[in-house]
């Protein structure tokens, strides 16, 4: 497994987590789009960051609760585990 978080497998976590099913193509393409306006609330947020602290086996900081979108949590999640910002490019398939 990857270090670095993609849009896919965010996706996917929102799926499994939340419950939400939102497209990983287009949570890459708008990446700046709020979780609220994608149906993601606080507390399907926080499964999120709950499952990525178990899946990396870290904590992540309190700020990736706070994130409005995508692109901050990749960051806030690529920083705690990487040690600094790593692009939050997908460079994964996004494939279903």
């Amino acid at each position: 497994m990857s270090t670095q978080l993609t849009y896919a497998e965010l996706a996917s976590l929102m799926r499994s987590c939340a419950g939400i099913t939102v497209d990983p193509v287009e949570l890459q393409a708008r990446p700046h789009i709020a979780f609220t306006d994608h149906g993601l609330d606080s507390l399907g947020l926080l499964a999120v960051v709950g499952e990525l602290e178990q899946r990396y086996g870290v904590p992540i900081t309190a700020d990736a609760e706070s994130c409005q979108t995508p692109r901050d949590l990749l960051d806030v999640v690529h920083t705690t585990v990487l040690g600094d910002a790593a692009p939050t490019v997908d460079t994964t398939e996004t494939g279903a």
